[in-house]
């Protein structure tokens, strides 16, 4: 059961209204968390209008390629264990459906170049360990990154890592979820 009330959809104010009513039949996940900001509408929506367009590069300047950020977001979503956030596809025409499932989970044996390899190395590292990545683990991303794509890099997978845990933390995946 959700931890925040869930607003019925009638009552949402129009963003959050827009965002439920839009997400496909099957993304309970999506309408949820539409449903639970009703207590704070415009956090979601002013949080939504950073987060997207640096995901994909809409309209801002982004440093890194889109692949690469979708790439970390859905490793941060299985350390995460955010089955919502995995399942999600924010851009399926770069990231493969088996780079998505599988791949991104073994970042060694997939396609991957050495730059989203060490993308994905810091991501985890940054999820799991973030207190033990030393100079020699920051030398090592550097090899692959300009400083501003590791300002980049490591804002987004701190805005997977967080948003993921929150969701998780709201236990808005229990709620109607149908597996």
């Amino acid at each position: 059961m959700s931890r925040i009330p869930l607003a019925e959809p009638e009552t949402l104010p129009p963003y959050l209204r827009k965002m439920h009513d839009e997400a496909r039949p099957d993304d309970w996940s999506t309408r949820n968390c539409a449903r639970a900001f009703a207590a704070h509408p415009d956090l979601l929506e002013q949080y939504l209008g950073f987060y997207y367009p640096y995901h994909s590069n809409d309209g801002v300047e982004g440093k890194l390629d889109p692949r690469l950020k979708e790439l970390v977001r859905l490793r941060i979503a299985t350390l995460n264990g955010c089955k919502s956030c995995k399942a999600a596809r924010l851009a399926p025409g770069k990231v493969t459906e088996h780079e998505a499932i599988v791949g991104v989970d073994q970042r060694d044996k997939g396609p991957f170049s050495a730059q989203e390899r060490a993308a994905i190395e810091l991501a985890e590292a940054m999820a799991l360990t973030h207190h033990d990545i030393d100079d020699d683990a920051f030398r090592r991303a550097k090899e692959h990154f300009s400083d501003a794509e590791l300002l980049e890099l490591m804002m987004m997978a701190g805005q997977y890592i967080g948003l993921g845990r929150m969701l998780a933390i709201l236990q808005l995946e229990t709620v109607t979820c149908p597996i």
